[in-house]
């Protein structure tokens, strides 16, 4: 089928499963996690084949090593995609919530609903985790979506729709094309193009591929292109904490858009050289006047500066972060505040790792990607982030000519 034929199918579909009810979407949703836990050596088999294609691409400088480290599948990713659906289920159903109810005049009453965006179009590079987390969440949140995952991830890919789709066949009354998968580089210029289909674009990926997305399409683009997240360590932060939030921001999984990449520590600090060294002993490389302060290294790799206030950091942070995710380590809570309110970033913590910024973390069941931008959703991007809304007004025959002429009044009383 060409691309326009799966941008028709899945605009239909979308269509069909915005009026789905709560209990038969939990139903497809159980039904998915169940296979997938069913199947997660088959899973595992076509990760290994994409893993070996890969290192080839890798030792040619095709693919970067830390694209490569987000294509592997483990036990962990595998429990954490299975209990992100289930987790999903239990979440409230985010369509057809009101969201407020105003009196225009009597038995004029305008409401204000929630309801799905349409067709998302997801294209995203390496992590075929992706496919099970923005399955399930349009599925609960009522959405169709048309996949793009990199060539590295091809045979993890199509494995793990096949499963999910195969499950949905068996779901009476659920709508045929609601998740679809493409996989040529024809398909990205097409569904760049498809703003008659398709509602949403959302990349997930490196910094070039969300540029080129941004420059080439008229749909409305929702993601990051970076992720350049600071930790300013304040003059009273406890270097115990200090030692460990900044370890586990950088290494925990130091090729995530959430991993620090650059350490600002006040000059007046007292254990600076005992932080150093105890990031050093844990095997970060530590870079002190790095050719650019907005590169992401995705790697164990930490720029650092010293600052002479908390001023000078939020001033950094504002000019060289990519609103991503920023942390204030200190005592003082009205710094931290500070910090907080001042900073423009979407996630902006006090004494804790940038790598909770995650839509799993954050209770969201899942995420279709972190958001940097300032309209429609921001910061982990889960269910609430998915849907849109519309006003529905009941009335009894009012017409606009009698407010128009004084002959009836508005009340606007919201009720």
């Amino acid at each position: 089928m060409d691309f326009i034929n799966i941008a028709k199918a899945a605009k239909q579909a979308s269509l069909e499963i915005a009026d789905l009810n709560t209990d038969l979407k939990n139903k497809a949703l159980t039904a998915v996690a169940d296979a997938i836990e069913t199947n997660k050596e088959k899973i595992f088999d076509a990760n290994k084949k994409d893993l070996e294609e890969a290192k080839a691409l890798v030792a040619s400088g095709e693919l970067s090593q830390s694209t490569f480290n987000r294509l592997k599948l483990d036990d962990n990713k595998m429990r954490d995609m299975i209990s992100g659906i289930r987790d999903i289920i239990k979440l409230e159903d985010p369509v057809n919530k009101t969201l407020f109810t105003r009196e225009l005049d009597k038995d004029l009453i305008l409401y204000k609903v929630s309801c799905p965006i349409g067709v998302l179009g997801i294209i995203f590079e390496a992590r075929p985790d992706v496919i099970a987390q923005i399955s399930a969440l349009a599925i609960k949140s009522a959405n169709a979506v048309i996949l793009k995952g990199g060539k590295e991830s091809i045979n993890t890919n199509k494995t793990i729709l096949g499963i999910i789709n195969s499950a949905l066949d068996n779901i009476e009354g659920f709508p045929k094309n609601v998740l679809n998968q493409v996989f040529t580089r024809d398909d990205v210029a097409e569904m760049l193009k498809c703003d008659k289909y398709i509602n949403l674009i959302i990349p997930r990926g490196g910094n070039k591929l969300v540029k080129f997305i941004k420059e080439n399409t008229k749909i409305p683009v929702l993601g990051h292109a970076d992720g350049i997240c600071h930790i300013f360590v304040d003059k009273s932060a406890d270097l115990e904490m200090a030692v460990k939030v900044v370890i586990d921001a950088k290494t925990q999984y130091p090729s995530a858009c959430n991993a620090v990449e650059t350490l600002l520590i006040h000059e007046e600090f007292p254990f600076k050289t005992d932080l150093l060294k105890a990031l050093e002993t844990d095997g970060i490389k530590l870079i002190t006047h790095p050719e650019s302060w907005s590169f992401e290294y995705g790697d164990k790799i930490l720029s650092y500066k010293y600052v002479k206030s908390l001023d000078e950091a939020i001033e950094h942070i504002n000019t060289y972060g990519s609103g991503h995710t920023d942390s204030i380590l200190t005592t003082d809570t009205e710094n931290a505040e500070k910090f907080m309110n001042k900073v423009d970033s979407a996630g902006v913590y006090f004494n804790t790792s940038t790598r909770f910024a995650d839509g799993f973390r954050y209770g969201f069941g899942a995420e279709v990607g972190i958001s940097t931008n300032k309209t429609h959703a921001r910061g982990p991007v889960g269910l609430e982030g998915l849907t849109i809304y519309k006003y529905k007004l009941k009335g009894k025959g009012q017409i606009v000519a009698d407010y128009v002429s004084g002959e009836k009044h508005f009340t606007h009383r919201d009720l």
